[in-house]
């Protein structure tokens, strides 16, 4: 059966590069970040298999969240300068292994995926995304699957495993973030209102609308002026928040996994000092695989 693996890029490659602290190629650059990168990558390849696989990386942040929010994500530190070289070089990994990458300026990446996703499961298509932003639970349903490399277990984060962690449904994770914030995007929430109350408040509303529309439902009266002081808040996080639609093609073709060119893979190798992969380039598929992992 064909799968689509879809790979939130910059996450896996800060996710390798602070994972393997120090590694240099025989020039003397950093190789840490690939060298992580491409295990990982095999590592999922291997375990899922998927006929159609894409990498994609963000392309800056968005103008319209930008205009809403101007200290949108405004408190992340800088890449750091030993991984900005190496994207560039796992761009060509990519290419050398022949599988798709995405870049598009101005469209971040989450956006990107959950067009790509939303698109490839309304077509009937399953579809894994491999990330740990939880923004990615909002687009769970019974095609598209969550893979989240903070779960040791491996398995495809389904409705039940989004429910165990939130507390409420998928198609309720956006009005969740609304509530209680996203300090990791720099997204401030309702004063009072955690993970726990956002889920319960959820459970008896619904949604973010109808609780401001039945405020005085509400039984806590601390949590209930809150609400009421905050609507344009709420309102605005759930623009921030929700993934929206960007330009995004769903082309099978375009997204197969290819061949790869084992001669560029070897030259590459070659340059990072990555000996042992180098050496399973000449071994059977399910044993370079082995190799790699």
């Amino acid at each position: 059966m064909s799968r689509l693996l879809i790979v939130d890029g910059h996450a896996y490659a800060y996710r390798a590069f602070h994972a393997i602290r120090e590694l240099r190629g025989p020039a003397g650059r950093p190789t840490n970040a690939i060298y992580g990168f491409v295990k990982m990558l095999e590592k999922m390849r291997s375990a899922l298999a998927p006929t159609h696989l894409i990498v994609v990386w963000d392309g800056g942040l968005d103008a319209r969240r930008l205009a809403e929010l101007p200290d949108y994500k405004a408190q992340r530190p800088p890449m750091p300068d030993a991984l900005r070289p190496q994207l560039d070089e796992m761009a060509g990994y990519l290419a050398a292994a022949g599988l798709a990458s995405y870049c598009g300026e101005g469209i971040e990446a989450d956006d990107y995926i959950a067009c790509l996703a939303r698109a490839a499961a309304a077509a009937g298509w399953p579809v894994v995304i491999a990330s740990a932003d939880k923004d990615f639970m909002q687009l769970v349903s019974g095609r598209i699957g969550l893979l989240n490399p903070n779960d040791k277990s491996g398995a495809i984060w389904t409705r039940e495993q989004v429910v165990a962690k939130t507390g409420i449904e998928p198609e309720q994770v956006a009005d969740w973030l609304a509530l209680m914030g996203d300090a990791v995007d720099n997204i401030p929430g309702v004063p009072g209102v955690g993970p726990k109350t956002a889920a319960e408040l959820l459970r008896q509303f619904g949604t973010v609308p109808e609780l401001l529309n039945r405020l005085a439902a509400v039984n806590s009266g601390k949590i209930r002026s809150s609400l009421s002081a905050s609507g344009s808040l709420l309102r605005r996080n759930l623009e921030l928040v929700r993934l929206r639609d960007v330009p995004c093609e769903f082309s099978p073709d375009r997204l197969a996994v290819r061949p790869a060119d084992r001669e560029k893979l070897r030259g590459l190798f070659q340059c990072w000092g990555f000996n042992k992969m180098m050496a399973g380039l000449d071994s059977p598929l399910a044993e370079r695989q082995a190799e790699l992992i």
